[in-house]
């Protein structure tokens, strides 16, 4: 099919409410057809019920997480100190924000998920490909979630337990108790999982204190470890601030801007149940930089001062843990590793493929069959290869991310905020022949447009420790700038060639 030109919206096919939200009209039917099922279709208005504090609190529980502990602590073990780290991660987050604000617009006022949402730039079917991409690296963020969930399980028992456990027969390089431990940290959440959205909001709300204070008390034993806060700020960067250190930095940024880049996208699957447009910006402004910046210090703080007690920065925060002798204090810091672990991994590692998944055949896969798809994927990718160096996690897994998915932001925010004004039909979002189905479901401009910008923020990269060497040597200057690179070239295109296809088309 060719394009089509836009047609008039039926006046009962949506109203307008006087804050700006949109819903399917009452009595009008909803739509139906291979593209819809019940997950995918727009949130009714009095389903849109998260306030400004349950976005923060998502946001406080996503944030203070291993893995974020991890990024942080891995710029110390790379090099940088503390002041360097805390830098680098502030302004990542304030930059990663703004693209999180206005792909987050489409789910209050419209009440629909990222699949849904991306129909409008890239197609009715041609949203598959955005949508399968986000939910393959959501696939490998679940994967080295749940690992690290399972290594704290295998740590915690092995206290308890003793050698036994913890010295068990090996299965390819590691213990098999520590396989049962990642089995038993990813059933727990597919249980999770299952009982839905709703179970998912209320485990944040109280989730987001808890880890809070387990990594304040966490801080607090590492300072009485090394003789108090001076030790723990006094440890001196290995790059200084000159030549070495900026040369860390740029890529070091795009990595800390990679880490969220997944969730820049797929926002709306969270902000889709906003109360209103004021709920998610500050819900977001509030919960976002300020969380991950302060669990940043607290990180960098506690990894100097293993730097000090230890003589080497121990980056990963369970087996810091698991070095004190008090049974108490390992039991609450291992705990806390795992409410933090199941915290984001649920909300930003299940609950977005889940709907992916499902875009891909509505008719036949559910939420809860894309949330299982998920969580086989992430076991197939081996994510205890992608979590063992810091090197490997922060530049290669985390770059590569950054890159691929800013070029989906870049063409997600031109479509909707520069050609659309942010006006979108809702019937036609889900059936053919509309103004979104473009040639045959797809747009090919914004495909052309995510590859080129995809080549050009990744190309150059290395891929160690996946592989060795760089796919375009050529385009190893746009490597250390990947997600920048991305997300502009193909922002910049998709303009381009969606302008030459007649202003008269870009109506919505």
């Amino acid at each position: 099919m060719t394009d089509t030109a836009p047609t008039a919206i039926p006046p009962t096919a949506q109203v307008t409410l006087a804050d700006g939200r949109v819903e399917i009209a009452p009595g009008a039917p909803l739509p139906s057809g291979p593209y819809a099922n019940e997950d995918l279709l727009p949130v009714p208005i009095e389903k849109r019920t998260w306030t400004t504090y349950n976005f923060s609190a998502l946001w406080v529980g996503m944030a203070h997480n291993t893995a974020s502990w991890t990024l942080a602590s891995g710029l110390i073990a790379v090099g940088m100190d503390w002041k360097q780290a805390v830098l680098t991660i502030a302004l990542a987050n304030v930059i990663v924000l703004v693209p999180m604000l206005l792909t987050g617009h489409a789910g209050p006022k419209y009440g629909i998920p990222f699949p849904v949402f991306a129909r409008a730039s890239f197609g009715v079917r041609g949203a598959n490909l955005p949508a399968v991409v986000r939910a393959l690296v959501a696939c490998g963020w679940f994967g080295i979630q749940t690992w690290i969930g399972g290594e704290a399980i295998y740590f915690l028992a092995g206290k308890l337990i003793g050698n036994g456990w913890s010295d068990a027969g090996k299965i390819g390089g590691y213990a098999w108790t520590m396989w049962l431990s990642f089995a038993i940290f990813w059933a727990i959440q597919v249980a999770i999982i299952y009982r839905g959205m709703d179970t998912i909001r209320r485990f944040e709300n109280w989730a987001a204190p808890f880890v809070i204070v387990g990594a304040l008390v966490m801080l607090v034993w590492m300072s009485n470890k090394a003789g108090g806060f001076g030790p723990l700020l006094d440890q001196p960067s290995k790059l200084g601030w000159g030549g070495d250190f900026w040369k860390l930095f740029w890529p070091s940024l795009m990595g800390m801007i990679g880490f969220w880049s997944t969730l820049s996208l797929n926002i709306p699957d969270f902000t889709r149940y906003g109360r209103s447009q004021k709920a998610q910006t500050w819900g977001q402004a509030l919960g976002l930089p300020t969380t991950m910046t302060l669990f940043a210090l607290l990180s960098v703080l506690v990894t100097s001062g293993s730097q000090k007690v230890y003589g080497q920065a121990v980056w990963d925060p369970v087996q810091l843990a698991a070095k004190t002798d008090n049974v108490f204090g390992l039991l609450f810091a291992l705990v806390t590793v795992l409410v933090a672990t199941l915290s984001v991994n649920i909300a930003a590692n299940l609950v977005s493929p889940a709907f992916d998944f499902s875009n891909i055949a509505p008719r036949k896969v559910s939420f809860r069959a894309g949330a299982l798809a998920t969580c086989f994927i992430g076991v197939l990718i081996f994510p205890w290869k992608l979590y063992s160096d810091p090197q490997g996690y922060i530049f290669t897994w985390l770059g590569l991310v950054g890159g691929l998915l800013g070029t989906v932001a870049g063409i997600l925010i031109a479509d909707y905020w520069i050609l659309r004004r942010g006006k979108l039909d809702l019937v036609d979002l889900y059936r053919s022949g509309g103004r979104y189905w473009y040639a045959g479901g797809w747009n090919w401009r914004a495909v052309v447009a995510f590859v080129t910008g995809g080549v050009l923020a990744i190309g150059g990269a290395s891929f160690k420790p996946l592989i060795d060497g760089r796919p375009i040597p050529a385009l190893q200057p746009l490597a250390d700038y990947g997600w920048a690179v991305g997300l502009g070239t193909s922002m910049a295109l998709y303009l381009v060639l969606m302008l030459l296809r007649g202003r008269q088309r870009l109506e919505a």
